[in-house]
C-alpha cells in the first residue's frame, strides 16, 4: 500500500520507514499539518497514519479536513501518546478508524495496517459474494442463498456499505452522511430503523455467517461470524 504519514519525530519517522519497508509498504512522510494537507490535495494514498500533536497544529485538525474533503473511504489510524479513554473515544468519534498508542508495537501496527488494507479493497465484479449473500450491482439486488430479497433503495445502499466495510466501527452520523447525504436533516433513529429492517429482511445472523453488532450510544459494526466468506 501507499501510506501517507503525518509525524514530526525523526526517530519515529526512521522507525516507521524501517518497519513499513520490511512489510512491503511505500510511505511518504510529512512533519507538519500544513504540508500534509497540501499534499493530500494532489497525492492519493491507500491509508493515512496521523500523529495527534504536531508543531503547527493537531492531528484532529487534519482528520476533520480529511473527512470533509476526502470522505470516509480512506482509513485513518491515529498513533499518539494521548492514552486516556476520553482521547481515544474522542478520536474515534471524530472519524479515526483506529487508535494505536505510542510507542507502537511492530507486530500490532503492521497487523492493523494490513487489516485495514484488506478491508478497503473494493470489489469491482458485477456480482459480489459475501458467503451466503450475493450483491448484484447491475440489478441492485441482494440475494440470500440464491433468493432475491426485496429492499428499498436506502436499505440496499446501507446493506452494501456495511458488507463492504466488515469490522469497521460505523457511527450513526457517518452512516447518515454517507447513505442519506452530508446535509440530510434526518434523525439518527432513521439509521436504527433501517438496520433493524436489514437484520429482519436479510436474516443477518450467525447461522448465515454475519452479525451486526450494536455499539451503545455510537453506531454499528458488521462482523464476520465463523469461516471467512468468499
Amino acid at each position: 500500500m501507499h501510506i501517507g504519514i503525518l509525524e514530526d519525530d525523526p526517530l519515529q519517522v526512521e522507525l516507521y520507514s524501517l518497519w513499513l519497508s520490511t512489510a512491503h509498504h511505500q510511505c511518504t512522510f510529512y512533519e507538519t499539518v500544513s504540508s500534509f494537507l497540501e499534499a493530500l490535495t494532489t497525492e492519493k494514498y491507500d491509508l493515512l497514519v496521523v500523529d495527534r500533536v504536531l508543531p503547527d497544529g493537531s492531528g484532529d485538525t487534519a482528520l476533520k479536513w480529511i473527512r470533509a474533503n476526502l470522505g470516509w473511504d480512506i482509513p485513518v489510524i491515529f498513533v499518539t501518546a494521548n492514552n486516556s479513554e476520553a482521547d481515544i473515544v474522542g478520536g474515534l468519534r471524530m472519524g479515526a478508524d483506529d487508535y494505536v498508542l505510542k510507542p507502537p508495537n511492530y507486530f500490532e501496527l503492521i497487523a492493523r495496517i494490513d487489516g485495514w488494507g484488506r478491508r478497503v479493497k473494493t470489489p469491482t465484479q458485477a456480482v459480489i459474494k459475501y458467503g451466503a449473500y450475493e450483491i448484484e450491482q447491475q440489478n441492485r439486488e441482494i440475494m440470500l442463498n440464491g433468493k432475491a430479497i426485496e429492499l428499498t433503495q436506502k436499505e440496499y445502499e446501507l446493506a452494501c456499505y456495511m458488507f463492504m466495510h466488515p469490522g469497521r466501527l460505523l457511527s450513526r452520523v457517518h452512516l447518515l452522511e454517507t447513505i442519506w447525504g452530508l446535509h440530510a436533516e434526518i434523525d439518527t433513529r432513521t439509521v436504527d430503523t433501517h438496520v433493524s429492517r436489514l437484520r429482519r429482511k436479510l436474516a443477518i445472523a450467525p447461522e448465515h455467517g454475519w452479525e451486526i453488532i450494536s455499539i451503545y450510544g455510537y453506531g454499528y459494526r458488521m462482523e464476520v461470524v465463523g469461516p471467512k466468506p468468499e
